[in-house]
Parts: C-alpha cells; structure tokens; sequence
C-alpha cells in the first residue's frame, strides 16, 4: 500500500501540500493513519506535474528510490516548483518487488501522469500475463517496471491509443471492469486508488472486488482541490466511495462523482 496526492487549482508552491501540512504526505510516509498492511512508505517516492504557463509541455517526474524523507534535494525544489496540477506518490513495495526507478510513480504517458495506491493480489502469478496480452505494442513498450500498478496505467493508455473519441474517465471505467473482471475470473483480490492527470482535469477511482478499498479523501477549497489518501489538516475532507469515481475540471473545480456499474 502507497499514500497518494493530487492538486489542480491555482498555482501553488508543492511544498505548501507535501511539505507544510501537520499530517504532510512526509509525515504519511512514517506515521501513516490509515494505512492496511504495512507500517511504513519508505520504498522510494514521486512527483509529477504540469507546467502551469503551457499546456502543451510534457509533464515532469522527479523520483528517487530513497524514502521521502532522506532526500535533501526535495525541499528546496518543492519551495522552488509552483504548478496548478500535480500528483505524488510515496512507495510501501510488495514483497518481493525491486526498489528501482522503473517501479517508483507516477508514471507518465503523453500528457497523463498516473498514480495508484493497491494491489493485484499474487498480481506475477495470476493477471500478469493476461493484462500484458489485451495491451497493444504501444501502450506495451512504455512498460518499464514491474508493478501491477504499470500495468493498470497501461491498459489505460492502450484503450485511450484503440479509440481517440474515448474520455479518460471512460478509458478508466473500462479498465477498472476488465481488470475486476480477471480478478473474479481467477479468485483474486484487486483492492486500488488510481489518480490520472492531463493537467486540465483530475479522474480518480476507488474500487475493490472483495473488501474495503484502501483510504481516500477529497477536498474542495477556494483555490483548487486536493486529493488524499488520508487528510492533511483539519478540514471537511469528504470519502470518496467505493465503487465510485471522481472527476474535475481546471475551469471547474467542483468535483463530479460518478458510481461504477458492476464494480464492487
């Protein structure tokens, strides 16, 4: 299990969110509230946002294998970088899953950034390969990593690549049911927070085929919206629910919750 955290809004510094707040996405990497499994998120971390002053530019990464809180670089680029949409990830690795770049998020394709926060339960032995055999050469050699994680964002793109009419939030609800679809079909868990960013607009799904999904939270303000795998501060976060997705758009930022058909 993973933290994860997204913004779009007006331009703010990162470390007003990955920084400041009491219960930081620093903090959430050593002191985690809500968090299944593990203890910790101390597997490497990552950032990624979208130049706030042109649209068309790719999307940037910064990763490191460290945990968040060892990396003394972090602070001075988060005082440095404002963005008006970002995503961020802290890792808690599955056993048995290197600690290398190509398996630290977000992930990126084109313009989108994608994080997640779950598991495919025995994800190597079990969907592995009939995940990789739906995805096309294209959205298949951007592929780099390990992580059932890739592998969602991946059969996200190709969808998105097969029909060029298809909005991310479709691309994400067919994905969401093909992916749940396996995982009935071979008796396994998939439990999953996604967050996919272009930079003008935020999708995110919360889903599990067989228990409770893991934490997630969302909060409108006056500048923009946040959204966390567990709250930052005190506030009125609101849970998103199970089986449900959210979206919002750059010029409006009240968010759009939709419910999930057949998805549990």
């Amino acid at each position: 299990m993973c933290r994860l955290l997204a913004y779009l809004g007006e331009p703010i510094p990162l470390e007003e969110l990955i920084f400041k707040p009491e219960h930081s996405l620093v903090v959430q990497s050593y002191q985690p509230k809500e968090l299944e499994f593990a203890l910790l998120n101390a597997d490497g971390f990552g950032l990624g946002w979208h130049h706030p002053d042109d649209i068309a530019a790719e999307p940037f990464i910064y990763r490191n294998v460290l945990p968040i809180w060892n990396d003394a670089n972090l602070p001075h680029l988060c005082r440095y970088i404002r963005a008006s949409s970002f995503v961020a990830n802290i890792r808690s690795a599955t056993p048995g899953l290197p600690l290398d770049f190509s398996n630290c998020q977000p992930f990126r394709h084109g313009q989108l950034l994608f994080v997640h926060n779950g598991y495919i339960d025995k994800f190597r032995q079990t969907l592995y390969r009939p995940m990789r055999d739906l995805i096309g050469d294209v959205a298949y050699q951007n592929i780099y990593g390990l992580t059932d994680s890739e592998h969602i964002f991946a059969l996200i793109t190709h969808l998105l690549e097969m029909d060029s009419q298809l909005s991310l939030l479709g691309a994400v609800e067919q994905a969401i049911e093909t992916i749940q679809s396996l995982a009935n079909k071979y008796d396994v868990r998939v439990s999953s927070v996604i967050i996919l960013s272009d930079g003008q607009q935020l999708v995110a799904a919360r889903f599990d085929n067989q228990d409770k999904a893991p934490s997630f939270y969302f909060l409108r303000q006056s500048a923009g919206i946040i959204l966390a795998s567990e709250p930052l501060f005190d506030g009125n976060w609101e849970p998103l629910t199970q089986a449900h997705s959210l979206t919002v758009a750059a010029n409006d930022i009240q968010p759009h919750i939709h419910g999930f058909s057949g998805v549990s």
